[in-house]
């Protein structure tokens, strides 16, 4: 039952992730930073994306990822194109690497030592879920300040 909760967890939250970088009035703005807020949408869809092929990906897909973790939070000025074919591209590779998963798995002990000390990948995958839906958030707040800001300047 975990499982397929997860799997529809992750396929609506990134399908949500693309529909907010998307749905940005100017491309410009996904790159937008202000006072304290250090990462912009542009920033956090990267870094969602890489953190979902570094621990999905790679270590339970095995599918040879190599995660840039410093340009998720550095790199600006990605085409708007390009974050949303990385977006659909982890959301297929994440459908593909959960089919494959059994409840079984679950229970394992995750691969990789991510914190300080052991858990179940099962543990592991609803940790980056919620991660996922953090930032999702954090996305969708930035979106709707900068096009209210968008919205009435053009009043």
């Amino acid at each position: 039952m975990l499982l397929s909760t997860l799997q529809a967890l992750f396929e609506r939250d990134l399908h949500k992730l693309y529909k907010e970088i998307k749905a940005y009035q100017k491309e410009a703005n996904l790159w937008h930073t202000e006072q304290d807020i250090t990462n912009s949408a542009g920033n956090l869809c990267l870094h969602l994306v890489g953190n979902l092929n570094a621990f999905i990906g790679a270590e339970l897909g095995q599918t040879g990822y190599v995660r840039d973790r410093p340009f998720e939070f550095n790199g600006k000025n990605v085409p708007r194109t390009s974050l949303l074919e990385q977006i659909v591209t982890t959301q297929e590779m994440v459908k593909n690497v959960l089919a494959n998963l059994t409840e079984e798995q679950l229970a394992q002990e995750y691969p990789k030592e991510v914190f300080s000390g052991k858990m179940t990948t099962g543990f592991f995958l609803v940790h980056l879920a919620t991660h996922l839906t953090y930032h999702l958030g954090q996305i969708n707040y930035h979106r709707r300040l900068l096009d209210a800001k968008a919205s009435n300047t053009a009043i």
